[in-house]
């Protein structure tokens, strides 16, 4: 009961009164050094990796919620090794951005993704681009890939955000309708739930110590995720783009009924899933990590090819099995 309550806490948004952050200025967007200069002149932290020569490809990664743009380091020295650039930027209202802790609105974390890849495009005109999300992030690259986003050959989509209000069971919907009765400002910690995120207990240590990961969150920043995720699985029939979707079978934080419902609402010519059965939610960071780094790059490199895994097989199984449960 109290794991209900705390997740029915964390989730009651339906109506919660949340102010995003409005735009301060117009501004000519650019790439420095350390920073993202947006179009509204909010100046983001900025991460790279390149490779020693020239890049063949460029991934542009997305962080989760409450996490920043280093989530991707040790995948990135992967793939730079092979030869692929990698950048990625603390999303407003996380990282080392002065507003952390505030949810800044679907749209411009949207507008944000759209302006940075055509930025990167200018800087690397004659190579594929691609968008890399890890849950919230992989929301928000559904959502802009599915509403103009330019410049990118395909998505790779890590335990995507897709928990959706209308996939939730009806208590946890009754208590979204209590968002109207509580503070959009009260801070929720997930303390005791015993949700295990990832096998890495090292990786997930280090991130408690981590001072830039927000450790207890606004429930208007909350309600903000879920309208997000409202978004992105709505999209799902409205995505046309190359897309490699990882999904693992330990995943507590993304059910597996979303997934599978918004998996099964898109183009199957475009949207392939690699289904791993030991992974967990954070599967980029996992003790087996660098298997699902080997088919991410496999695919970059040639997408009409099987994964080296096999993961990819399973996913077409559990795909086929749902279709068949549901024509029962």
């Amino acid at each position: 009961m109290r794991i209900l309550l705390w997740i029915g806490l964390a989730l009651v948004i339906a109506s919660c009164a949340r102010q995003p952050l409005e735009p301060s200025r117009v501004a000519v967007p650019a790439l420095g050094p350390s920073t993202y200069l947006t179009s509204d002149g909010v100046r983001l932290p900025l991460h790279r990796w390149l490779p020693t020569s020239p890049p063949k490809a460029v991934i542009v990664a997305l962080h989760g919620f409450n996490d920043y743009g280093r989530f991707i380091e040790t995948p990135a020295d992967y793939f730079t090794r092979h030869g692929i650039a990698v950048y990625s930027y603390d999303q407003r209202g996380f990282g080392a951005n002065p507003d952390r802790g505030r949810w800044a609105g679907v749209e411009s974390y949207s507008d944000d993704l759209k302006t940075l890849t055509a930025l990167i495009r200018q800087r690397h005109p004659d190579i594929p681009l691609y968008v890399l999300g890890e849950s919230m992030g992989g929301a928000i690259a559904i959502v802009a890939a599915t509403s103009g986003l330019a410049h990118t050959d395909g998505l790779i989509l890590a335990s995507p955000a897709v928990w959706a209000r209308w996939t939730m069971p009806w208590y946890q919907r009754s208590l979204l309708w209590l968002g109207d009765h509580l503070a959009p400002g009260m801070e929720l910690t997930g303390n005791g739930l015993g949700i295990q995120p990832s096998d890495n207990l090292e990786m997930l240590r280090a991130l408690g110590r981590d001072p830039l990961v927000i450790k207890a969150t606004r429930i208007d920043a909350v309600a903000g995720l879920t309208d997000l995720m409202d978004q992105a699985q709505a999209a799902a029939p409205r995505l046309r783009i190359r897309t490699l979707y990882l999904y693992g079978g330990r995943d507590q934080l993304v059910p597996r009924a979303p997934t599978l419902s918004f998996l099964n609402r898109t183009d199957t010519h475009q949207v392939r899933l690699a289904w791993y059965d030991g992974a967990y939610h954070m599967l980029l960071r996992d003790l087996e990590a660098s298997r699902y780094w080997r088919d991410i790059l496999s695919w970059i490199e040639n997408s009409g090819n099987p994964l080296p895994s096999g993961a990819d097989r399973h996913g077409e199984v559990i795909l086929s099995m749902t279709n068949r449960n549901r024509t029962k």
